[in-house]
């Protein structure tokens, strides 16, 4: 099934979250005419060149429904672990490649994994943590936000809620 976004239409890149397709344009490479769209991504302001042809197989996706949205502020009320228990560089890993998946569910579960250890835990986030942290938040919110038409601080307190209770 080909993706097919017009020019204003909202899109998520897998690595760098929510954006707005600005343009098509057409580039020659290898003697060849290829389109791509132009993705403006709203966090960073980053100009993102997707080929229209394997937009689908990057990984580019229209913004989730607000009932997908639901489900995936539901994966945050679960006492799963997505990632047991073992050295930091593993569960680094293992967290990185939910990341790379684009699947919001996934990442929505790191996110929970993460948020879980700041909420219970004595002491602070590491740094790796942190930036794991971020780079989720970073994917995750926007994207929820704009499905269930709220703000990302609401987005934001919604989720804290949900810890700072189970804590």
């Amino acid at each position: 099934m080909q993706s097919s976004f017009q020019v204003g239409d909202n899109a998520v890149h897998p690595a760098h979250g929510l954006g707005e397709v600005t343009g098509i344009e057409r580039r020659e490479i290898a003697g060849a005419t290829k389109a791509f769209y132009v993705v403006k991504i709203l966090e960073t302001g980053m100009r993102v060149m997707v080929p229209t042809q394997t937009s689908d197989s990057v990984g580019l996706r229209g913004v989730m429904s607000e009932v997908d949205a639901d489900a995936v502020m539901d994966v945050f009320k679960t006492a799963d672990k997505a990632v047991g228990a073992g050295p930091w560089n593993r569960r680094q890993r293992a967290y990185n490649e939910m990341i790379k998946s684009g699947s919001p569910q996934e990442v929505a579960k790191v996110l929970r994994d993460l948020y879980r250890i700041k909420f219970r835990s004595e002491k602070d986030l590491s740094y790796g943590e942190r930036r794991l942290m971020d780079q989720a938040r970073g994917l995750l919110f926007k994207e929820l936000a704009m499905a269930r038409h709220i703000t990302e601080a609401q987005i934001e307190q919604e989720i804290e809620a949900i810890f700072a209770v189970a804590s």
